[in-house]
């Protein structure tokens, strides 16, 4: 005969073992914000596929052709990545328009890899307030490391203020009488470098920057500004500008005969976007500070570390210029995301993935100088801190 209380007094220690394991399966529960599912995870971008910085939407089909490769290989942890890029033809209220449809009507996770200072900026207020993540953004602001102010926020490249201290120190330390004359693109990208290099070099500024021109990103030329830096007697010139005023640039002080020592943004330091359309022999002597290898270097031809990237472009991108550093800055920003999405694991949230993005340790980035690693902490925003100034040979970049 069974016990009247047999029944109960099994289920007693499947309850106790139930309860038991309710912890674990809490910690293995996956956790999801917008813009994912089991299969998917959403990634918005506006880039310039069109308008005064057209070139650097080939950021955008490198990246897109990077989780395209990523997608083939089976996602990120099961997950595939829905990239949507739109264009923003470089013009900050388009650029605003575009992110609101992207997270209110595309659900994105995240915004990613959105080009200048000027859009960025516009973008930033929205997306802190919906506190959706805006990471490894194409702008060098200092401002795009300030996680007090804009915890959701994240940029990449070395920032401006550091690249303009960079040039002044590089300056007083080479040329320390130096009659200075600046081109900056007159937003807060162009003039944050002319502040940087201000701060860089300190009490000697007032005597040593003698001429400052500006221009608007739609100027059809910057060949009057440059008149008037070597009419006020510059014997170095800062191009504070994006590709296509570089080039412009190169070619009107070569044109004019001129000879300064001239130092270009190092988000303008493409062989294949500035210095092929302004003239390789123009480009001769000009100056940048380096960050990530050169795909078209030498040195870099049989680079265990490029190999990947090398087979990535034959197989996914063979009609792209491989002289266009813009295919290797693609390739890598794309394995940023890429390395937090992995960390974030299966919690998927929104403030997972900004955190993961602030957790960055020894990360080694394959497209960056030997020696460089990434490290972030939710109090230090900063991602590409290594420099080495390099000099363009009339082929390729040397380091000095």
């Amino acid at each position: 005969m069974t016990h009247p209380n047999r029944r109960s007094i099994v289920l007693a220690p499947l309850a106790a073992v139930a309860a038991g394991a309710m912890p674990l399966a809490a910690l293995a529960e996956k956790k999801y914000g917008p813009g994912v599912t089991d299969s998917e995870i959403k990634i918005g971008q506006t880039i310039a596929y069109s308008g005064p910085a057209s070139a650097y939407g080939q950021l955008g089909r490198a990246e897109a052709a990077y989780f395209k490769m990523l997608n083939e290989r089976g996602g990120i942890n099961g997950r595939k990545i829905n990239f949507i890029s739109v264009d923003d033809g470089f013009s900050p209220p388009k650029a605003v328009e575009q992110t609101r449809r992207l997270v209110e009507q595309e659900e994105v996770a995240l915004m990613f890899g959105m080009l200048g200072t000027p859009l960025n900026t516009a973008t930033r207020p929205y997306l802190n307030l919906k506190k959706v993540p805006q990471l490894f953004i194409a702008a060098g602001s200092e401002t795009f490391a300030n996680p007090e102010k804009y915890p959701w926020t994240m940029g990449w490249q070395p920032t401006l203020r550091l690249e303009a201290n960079f040039y002044a120190k590089n300056i007083l330390a080479t040329h320390a009488n130096a009659k200075i004359g600046v081109l900056y693109q007159d937003d807060d990208f162009g003039k944050e470098l002319l502040n940087g290099l201000k701060e860089g070099l300190g009490a000697k500024a007032a005597t040593m920057v003698i001429a400052a021109e500006s221009f608007q990103a739609t100027d059809p030329t910057v060949d009057s500004q440059l008149i008037t830096l070597k009419g006020a007697g510059c014997d170095t010139v800062m191009l504070f500008t994006y590709a296509k005023q570089g080039a412009q640039a190169i070619r009107k002080i070569f044109d004019l005969g001129w000879k300064p020592d001239t130092y270009l943004h190092l988000g303008s330091a493409s062989v294949g976007a500035t210095l092929t359309p302004a003239g390789l022999d123009r480009s001769v002597g000009i100056k940048t500070a380096g960050f990530m290898k050169d795909a078209t270097d030498k040195q870099w031809a049989n680079d265990a570390e490029l190999k990947p990237f090398f087979e990535f472009m034959k197989k996914y991108m063979p009609e792209a210029n491989l002289n266009d550093s813009l295919n290797l800055a693609g390739w890598a920003y794309a394995q940023m995301i890429e390395q937090v999405l992995r960390q974030c694991g299966d919690d998927l949230t929104r403030e997972n993935i900004v955190r993961q993005a602030a957790n960055l340790k020894d990360f080694r980035n394959p497209a960056l100088l030997p020696g460089s690693l990434i490290n972030t902490s939710p109090t230090d925003y900063r991602v590409v801190k290594y420099m080495k100034m390099q000099r363009f040979s009339g082929q390729i970049w040397e380091f000095l």
